[in-house]
Protein backbone atom coordinates (compact mmCIF):
# COMPACT_ATOMS: atom_id res chain seq x y z
CA UNK A 1 0.00 0.00 0.00
CA UNK A 2 2.77 2.26 0.79
CA UNK A 3 4.28 1.91 -2.23
CA UNK A 4 0.98 2.89 -4.35
CA UNK A 5 0.58 5.55 -1.98
CA UNK A 6 4.37 6.74 -2.77
CA UNK A 7 4.25 5.99 -6.52
CA UNK A 8 0.23 8.03 -6.98
CA UNK A 9 2.51 11.19 -5.33
CA UNK A 10 5.65 10.90 -8.08
CA UNK A 11 3.28 10.70 -10.21
CA UNK A 12 0.93 13.79 -9.14
CA UNK A 13 4.44 15.89 -8.82
CA UNK A 14 5.77 14.88 -12.00
CA UNK A 15 2.26 15.96 -13.85
CA UNK A 16 2.34 19.05 -12.13
CA UNK A 17 6.05 19.99 -13.31
CA UNK A 18 5.19 19.06 -17.02
CA UNK A 19 1.50 20.90 -17.09
CA UNK A 20 2.59 23.58 -15.23
CA UNK A 21 6.03 24.72 -16.69
CA UNK A 22 6.42 27.99 -14.51
CA UNK A 23 8.89 30.53 -15.62
CA UNK A 24 10.44 32.23 -12.44
CA UNK A 25 9.38 35.80 -12.16
CA UNK A 26 10.64 36.72 -9.24
CA UNK A 27 13.57 39.15 -11.24
CA UNK A 28 10.74 40.82 -11.78
CA UNK A 29 9.84 41.40 -8.20
CA UNK A 30 11.26 45.58 -8.32
CA UNK A 31 10.40 48.66 -5.41
CA UNK A 32 11.32 51.39 -7.62
CA UNK A 33 8.22 51.99 -8.98
CA UNK A 34 7.45 55.29 -7.13
CA UNK A 35 4.14 55.76 -4.97
CA UNK A 36 1.93 58.08 -4.03
CA UNK A 37 3.06 60.24 -0.93
CA UNK A 38 -0.06 61.08 0.12
CA UNK A 39 -2.42 59.95 3.51
CA UNK A 40 -5.51 58.42 1.85
CA UNK A 41 -8.91 61.31 2.33
CA UNK A 42 -11.01 61.46 4.86
CA UNK A 43 -13.92 59.96 2.02
CA UNK A 44 -11.53 56.55 2.45
CA UNK A 45 -13.27 55.74 5.38
CA UNK A 46 -16.37 55.58 4.08
CA UNK A 47 -15.28 53.65 1.34
CA UNK A 48 -14.17 51.26 3.82
CA UNK A 49 -17.59 50.97 5.29
CA UNK A 50 -18.85 50.71 1.82
CA UNK A 51 -16.73 47.18 1.40
CA UNK A 52 -17.46 45.99 4.89
CA UNK A 53 -21.33 46.38 3.28
CA UNK A 54 -20.00 44.23 0.82
CA UNK A 55 -18.53 41.55 2.70
CA UNK A 56 -22.04 41.53 4.70
CA UNK A 57 -24.12 41.40 2.26
CA UNK A 58 -22.94 37.24 1.61
CA UNK A 59 -22.18 36.73 5.07
CA UNK A 60 -23.46 32.97 6.44
CA UNK A 61 -24.55 32.62 2.40
CA UNK A 62 -23.12 29.12 0.49
CA UNK A 63 -22.90 28.16 -3.27
CA UNK A 64 -25.29 30.31 -5.59
CA UNK A 65 -26.86 32.42 -2.91
CA UNK A 66 -23.47 33.71 -1.46
CA UNK A 67 -23.05 34.82 -5.79
CA UNK A 68 -26.45 36.44 -6.57
CA UNK A 69 -25.79 38.65 -2.82
CA UNK A 70 -22.39 39.52 -4.35
CA UNK A 71 -23.64 40.25 -7.64
CA UNK A 72 -26.84 42.45 -6.47
CA UNK A 73 -24.14 43.84 -4.11
CA UNK A 74 -22.32 45.38 -6.59
CA UNK A 75 -24.55 46.39 -9.03
CA UNK A 76 -26.43 48.69 -6.20
CA UNK A 77 -22.61 50.29 -6.49
CA UNK A 78 -24.03 52.62 -9.15
CA UNK A 79 -27.57 53.67 -7.55
CA UNK A 80 -27.67 57.14 -6.13
CA UNK A 81 -24.91 58.35 -8.53
CA UNK A 82 -25.57 61.35 -10.60
CA UNK A 83 -24.62 60.49 -14.25
CA UNK A 84 -23.79 63.16 -16.73
CA UNK A 85 -24.23 60.24 -19.58
CA UNK A 86 -27.11 58.97 -21.97
CA UNK A 87 -27.25 54.90 -21.40
CA UNK A 88 -28.31 52.90 -24.14
CA UNK A 89 -28.89 48.98 -24.14
CA UNK A 90 -27.55 46.89 -26.99
CA UNK A 91 -28.22 43.70 -27.18
CA UNK A 92 -26.02 42.25 -29.81
CA UNK A 93 -22.85 42.41 -28.71
CA UNK A 94 -24.54 42.61 -25.60
CA UNK A 95 -23.85 45.52 -23.39
CA UNK A 96 -24.29 49.14 -22.70
CA UNK A 97 -23.23 52.26 -24.60
CA UNK A 98 -22.23 55.06 -22.09
CA UNK A 99 -22.47 59.14 -24.23
CA UNK A 100 -21.57 61.98 -22.36
CA UNK A 101 -22.53 65.11 -23.66
CA UNK A 102 -20.57 66.55 -27.01
CA UNK A 103 -18.89 62.75 -27.18
CA UNK A 104 -17.74 62.13 -30.22
CA UNK A 105 -18.53 58.86 -31.54
CA UNK A 106 -15.81 57.88 -33.76
CA UNK A 107 -13.88 58.05 -30.31
CA UNK A 108 -15.19 55.13 -28.99
CA UNK A 109 -13.50 52.96 -25.59
CA UNK A 110 -14.33 49.46 -24.87
CA UNK A 111 -14.49 48.94 -21.13
CA UNK A 112 -14.43 45.74 -19.24
CA UNK A 113 -15.43 45.50 -15.98
CA UNK A 114 -14.37 43.67 -13.24
CA UNK A 115 -15.71 40.76 -10.75
CA UNK A 116 -13.56 37.89 -10.38
CA UNK A 117 -14.85 36.61 -13.83
CA UNK A 118 -18.04 36.18 -11.71
CA UNK A 119 -19.90 38.86 -10.65
CA UNK A 120 -19.89 42.27 -12.12
CA UNK A 121 -21.85 43.88 -14.85
CA UNK A 122 -21.96 47.22 -17.08
CA UNK A 123 -24.68 48.28 -14.09
CA UNK A 124 -22.39 48.10 -11.41
CA UNK A 125 -19.38 50.08 -13.30
CA UNK A 126 -21.34 53.07 -14.46
CA UNK A 127 -19.54 55.52 -12.22
CA UNK A 128 -16.43 54.86 -14.30
CA UNK A 129 -17.39 54.47 -17.44
CA UNK A 130 -19.64 57.45 -16.93
CA UNK A 131 -16.48 59.29 -16.17
CA UNK A 132 -14.35 57.87 -18.61
CA UNK A 133 -16.48 59.09 -21.44
CA UNK A 134 -17.04 62.73 -20.16
CA UNK A 135 -12.52 62.71 -19.32
CA UNK A 136 -11.95 61.66 -22.99
CA UNK A 137 -14.89 62.72 -25.00
CA UNK A 138 -15.42 59.22 -26.44
CA UNK A 139 -18.40 56.78 -26.34
CA UNK A 140 -17.75 53.89 -23.95
CA UNK A 141 -19.36 50.60 -24.59
CA UNK A 142 -19.61 48.43 -21.37
CA UNK A 143 -19.27 45.21 -22.49
CA UNK A 144 -21.71 42.37 -20.95
CA UNK A 145 -19.73 39.57 -20.77
CA UNK A 146 -20.85 35.89 -20.19
CA UNK A 147 -20.06 34.84 -16.27
CA UNK A 148 -18.43 31.76 -14.77
CA UNK A 149 -19.77 29.40 -13.28
CA UNK A 150 -22.73 29.61 -15.55
CA UNK A 151 -20.56 29.88 -18.56
CA UNK A 152 -16.71 29.09 -19.28
CA UNK A 153 -14.11 31.69 -18.77
CA UNK A 154 -12.95 31.41 -22.36
CA UNK A 155 -16.97 32.48 -23.44
CA UNK A 156 -15.89 35.63 -21.86
CA UNK A 157 -13.05 36.16 -23.49
CA UNK A 158 -14.94 35.39 -26.63
CA UNK A 159 -17.61 38.06 -26.00
CA UNK A 160 -14.62 40.92 -25.45
CA UNK A 161 -12.79 39.66 -28.71
CA UNK A 162 -16.60 39.93 -30.87
CA UNK A 163 -16.87 43.26 -28.44
CA UNK A 164 -13.42 44.72 -29.66
CA UNK A 165 -13.78 43.94 -33.51
CA UNK A 166 -17.54 45.19 -33.52
CA UNK A 167 -16.60 48.42 -32.18
CA UNK A 168 -13.93 48.87 -34.63
CA UNK A 169 -16.84 49.22 -37.61
CA UNK A 170 -20.16 50.49 -35.69
CA UNK A 171 -20.61 53.59 -33.60
CA UNK A 172 -23.65 54.06 -30.92
CA UNK A 173 -25.44 55.06 -34.09
CA UNK A 174 -24.50 52.21 -36.35
CA UNK A 175 -21.81 51.79 -39.22
CA UNK A 176 -19.20 54.15 -38.80
CA UNK A 177 -15.60 53.58 -38.67
CA UNK A 178 -13.57 54.20 -35.55
CA UNK A 179 -10.68 57.42 -35.66
CA UNK A 180 -9.94 57.05 -31.93
CA UNK A 181 -10.14 53.44 -29.83
CA UNK A 182 -8.84 52.23 -26.23
CA UNK A 183 -9.59 48.97 -24.42
CA UNK A 184 -9.92 49.48 -20.51
CA UNK A 185 -10.79 47.27 -17.79
CA UNK A 186 -10.49 46.96 -14.08
CA UNK A 187 -9.31 43.37 -11.62
CA UNK A 188 -10.60 40.44 -14.20
CA UNK A 189 -11.48 42.65 -16.80
CA UNK A 190 -7.71 44.23 -16.71
CA UNK A 191 -6.65 41.11 -17.24
CA UNK A 192 -8.90 40.57 -20.24
CA UNK A 193 -7.83 43.89 -21.44
CA UNK A 194 -4.40 43.09 -21.29
CA UNK A 195 -5.12 39.89 -22.91
CA UNK A 196 -7.34 41.41 -25.30
CA UNK A 197 -4.27 43.61 -26.82
CA UNK A 198 -1.96 40.25 -27.43
CA UNK A 199 -4.89 38.90 -29.46
CA UNK A 200 -5.35 42.00 -31.60
CA UNK A 201 -1.75 42.03 -32.13
CA UNK A 202 -1.77 38.47 -32.80
CA UNK A 203 -4.59 38.29 -35.44
CA UNK A 204 -3.53 41.49 -37.05
CA UNK A 205 -6.35 43.83 -36.29
CA UNK A 206 -6.13 47.61 -36.03
CA UNK A 207 -4.42 47.95 -32.81
CA UNK A 208 -6.36 50.06 -30.01
CA UNK A 209 -4.83 53.23 -29.35
CA UNK A 210 -3.64 52.71 -25.96
CA UNK A 211 -4.92 50.49 -22.92
CA UNK A 212 -5.62 51.29 -19.46
CA UNK A 213 -5.69 48.88 -16.48
CA UNK A 214 -7.05 49.17 -13.09
CA UNK A 215 -5.41 46.83 -10.37
CA UNK A 216 -5.69 43.94 -13.33
CA UNK A 217 -5.07 40.50 -12.52
CA UNK A 218 -1.54 39.31 -14.51
CA UNK A 219 -1.45 35.56 -13.48
CA UNK A 220 -3.38 33.23 -11.99
CA UNK A 221 -0.51 31.33 -10.42
CA UNK A 222 -1.00 33.53 -7.70
CA UNK A 223 3.30 33.35 -7.04
CA UNK A 224 3.68 37.23 -7.10
CA UNK A 225 4.84 38.43 -3.39
CA UNK A 226 2.15 40.87 -3.07
CA UNK A 227 -0.49 38.04 -3.20
CA UNK A 228 0.71 36.72 0.38
CA UNK A 229 1.98 40.07 1.80
CA UNK A 230 -0.57 42.42 1.24
CA UNK A 231 -3.59 40.08 2.52
CA UNK A 232 -3.90 42.04 6.02
CA UNK A 233 -3.67 45.54 4.01
CA UNK A 234 -6.26 44.66 0.92
CA UNK A 235 -9.72 45.34 2.86
CA UNK A 236 -11.65 43.59 -0.53
CA UNK A 237 -9.76 40.94 -1.83
CA UNK A 238 -7.97 39.97 1.34
CA UNK A 239 -11.28 38.64 3.13
CA UNK A 240 -12.48 36.55 0.44
CA UNK A 241 -9.22 35.13 -1.03
CA UNK A 242 -6.58 35.75 1.73
CA UNK A 243 -7.12 31.89 2.34
CA UNK A 244 -5.96 30.60 -0.62
CA UNK A 245 -2.08 31.78 0.87
CA UNK A 246 -2.88 28.40 3.28
CA UNK A 247 -3.17 26.53 -0.06
CA UNK A 248 -0.32 24.56 -1.56
CA UNK A 249 0.26 26.57 -5.06
CA UNK A 250 -0.41 23.36 -7.05
CA UNK A 251 -3.45 22.79 -5.67
CA UNK A 252 -4.43 26.15 -6.22
CA UNK A 253 -3.07 25.48 -10.00
CA UNK A 254 -5.04 22.40 -10.54
CA UNK A 255 -8.11 23.83 -9.25
CA UNK A 256 -7.83 26.93 -11.47
CA UNK A 257 -7.42 24.56 -14.53
CA UNK A 258 -10.85 22.59 -13.57
CA UNK A 259 -12.36 25.60 -13.06
CA UNK A 260 -11.34 27.85 -15.98
CA UNK A 261 -10.75 24.78 -18.16
CA UNK A 262 -7.54 26.91 -19.12
CA UNK A 263 -4.48 26.37 -17.24
CA UNK A 264 -3.49 29.16 -15.19
CA UNK A 265 -0.01 29.47 -17.12
CA UNK A 266 -1.91 30.16 -20.27
CA UNK A 267 -1.58 34.26 -21.19
CA UNK A 268 -4.84 34.06 -22.09
CA UNK A 269 -6.00 33.90 -18.24
CA UNK A 270 -1.94 35.52 -17.31
CA UNK A 271 -1.25 38.01 -19.60
CA UNK A 272 1.76 38.52 -17.23
CA UNK A 273 3.46 35.05 -19.11
CA UNK A 274 2.64 35.89 -23.00
CA UNK A 275 4.63 37.64 -25.46
CA UNK A 276 4.70 41.01 -24.64
CA UNK A 277 6.16 42.88 -27.56
CA UNK A 278 4.23 45.43 -29.66
CA UNK A 279 1.49 46.34 -27.71
CA UNK A 280 -0.25 49.79 -27.19
CA UNK A 281 0.91 52.86 -24.87
CA UNK A 282 -1.05 51.49 -21.60
CA UNK A 283 -1.37 52.65 -18.36
CA UNK A 284 -2.01 50.74 -15.02
CA UNK A 285 -3.14 51.94 -11.70
CA UNK A 286 -2.77 50.43 -8.90
CA UNK A 287 -2.69 50.67 -4.69
CA UNK A 288 0.38 49.87 -2.59
CA UNK A 289 -1.62 48.02 -0.31
CA UNK A 290 -3.39 45.57 -2.06
CA UNK A 291 -3.00 41.89 -3.13
CA UNK A 292 -2.46 42.17 -6.80
CA UNK A 293 -0.27 45.38 -6.62
CA UNK A 294 2.86 43.08 -7.29
CA UNK A 295 0.84 41.71 -10.72
CA UNK A 296 0.62 45.14 -11.92
CA UNK A 297 4.71 45.45 -11.07
CA UNK A 298 5.60 42.63 -12.67
CA UNK A 299 3.41 43.21 -15.56
CA UNK A 300 4.88 46.32 -16.16
CA UNK A 301 8.58 45.48 -15.98
CA UNK A 302 8.40 42.67 -18.31
CA UNK A 303 6.19 44.61 -20.94
CA UNK A 304 9.13 47.81 -20.70
CA UNK A 305 11.96 44.75 -21.14
CA UNK A 306 10.01 43.52 -23.72
CA UNK A 307 10.04 47.08 -25.42
CA UNK A 308 6.30 47.86 -25.19
CA UNK A 309 5.64 51.62 -23.23
CA UNK A 310 4.03 50.86 -19.82
CA UNK A 311 2.92 53.64 -17.34
CA UNK A 312 2.66 52.46 -13.75
CA UNK A 313 0.96 55.02 -11.20
CA UNK A 314 0.88 53.52 -7.40
CA UNK A 315 -1.32 55.47 -5.21
CA UNK A 316 -1.25 54.74 -1.45
CA UNK A 317 -3.43 53.13 0.73
CA UNK A 318 -6.50 52.70 -1.60
CA UNK A 319 -8.84 49.58 -2.21
CA UNK A 320 -8.73 47.56 -4.88
CA UNK A 321 -10.11 49.49 -7.48
CA UNK A 322 -10.55 52.65 -5.66
CA UNK A 323 -11.90 54.30 -9.24
CA UNK A 324 -14.87 53.11 -8.73
CA UNK A 325 -15.88 55.01 -5.71
CA UNK A 326 -15.83 58.49 -8.00
CA UNK A 327 -17.22 61.29 -6.91
CA UNK A 328 -17.30 60.57 -3.68
CA UNK A 329 -13.09 59.95 -3.31
CA UNK A 330 -10.86 62.60 -3.99
CA UNK A 331 -7.90 60.07 -5.00
CA UNK A 332 -10.81 58.36 -7.62
CA UNK A 333 -10.78 61.65 -9.12
CA UNK A 334 -7.24 62.12 -9.01
CA UNK A 335 -7.28 58.59 -11.11
CA UNK A 336 -9.79 59.98 -13.68
CA UNK A 337 -7.10 63.13 -14.08
CA UNK A 338 -4.39 60.97 -14.41
CA UNK A 339 -6.12 58.84 -17.34
CA UNK A 340 -6.80 62.45 -18.88
CA UNK A 341 -3.24 63.52 -19.12
CA UNK A 342 -2.29 59.94 -20.32
CA UNK A 343 -4.41 60.30 -23.21
CA UNK A 344 -3.84 63.74 -24.01
CA UNK A 345 -0.18 63.06 -23.90
CA UNK A 346 -0.58 59.95 -26.45
CA UNK A 347 -2.84 62.10 -28.67
CA UNK A 348 -0.62 65.43 -29.25
CA UNK A 349 2.22 63.09 -29.58
CA UNK A 350 0.52 61.30 -32.53
CA UNK A 351 -0.48 65.08 -33.74
CA UNK A 352 3.32 66.14 -33.76
CA UNK A 353 4.53 63.01 -35.54
CA UNK A 354 1.78 63.07 -38.22
CA UNK A 355 2.93 67.06 -38.55
CA UNK A 356 6.12 65.79 -39.05
CA UNK A 357 6.29 63.19 -41.46
CA UNK A 358 3.17 65.82 -43.68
Amino acid sequence: MLWIILAIIVFIVAATLLLFRLEDLSHLDRNDYPVQDATPSAANREVLGRIRELGQSSKGLRGKARLMALRKHMDGLSEGIELASELRHCESPRGEWVLAPGCNTRRRILYIHGGAWAAGSPRSHRAITDRLSQITRAAVFAVDYRLMPENRFMDGVRDCREAYKWLLKHGPDGAEPVDFMVVAGDSAGGSHTLGLIAWIRDNGLRQADAAIAFSPSTDLTLTAPSNRNNIGTDPLLGPTFGGLSKIPLPVIWWATLAAFRVSPTNPVASPLRGDLQNLPPTLIQASDTEMLLDNARRYAARAEAAGSPVTLHTWHGMVHVWQIFVPLLPEAEEAFDDIKAFLEQLESQGDAQTSASA
